[in-house]
């Protein structure tokens, strides 16, 4: 299979709700970055967050081995610092291989939930 991909993704959007009506985890809000590494190489990757009225956190890092995909809920990041919940944020996801971003949020602060995602943007 030929490479797949782009080495930097952005993700404009990006928002933890602070409360769910759901059981966790699996109903627990949260937002997710779903990472395919289709590659035959081990991805390492790096987020970094931008916020509206702070200096950027990160970086995060991670590995996607090759053949594999992540689920990365951004919720669980807590190195350097844990993702702030109720806050406006943006992220820049770097790798030192061809990968496929995408973005996910599931709000559960109602019984009704809501479930949105999109393609990250590719940025080279």
């Amino acid at each position: 299979m030929d490479t797949i991909g782009r080495r930097r993704w952005a993700i404009a959007e990006g928002y933890i709700p602070g409360q769910s009506t759901g059981p966790a985890p699996e109903l627990e809000s949260h937002e997710a970055c779903c990472i395919l590494n289709a590659g035959d190489q081990t991805a390492q990757v790096q987020l970094t967050l931008y916020f509206e009225d702070r200096d950027p956190a990160g970086p995060y890092r991670v590995e996607v081995p090759p053949h594999r995909t992540l689920h990365l809920r951004f919720n669980n990041l807590d190195d350097p610092e844990p993702v702030p919940r109720d806050t406006p944020y943006a992220s820049i996801i770097e790798s030192d291989v061809p990968i496929v971003v995408q973005h996910t949020r599931l709000d559960s602060r109602q019984a009704e939930n809501a479930l949105m995602t999109t393609m990250a943007f590719p940025c080279d």
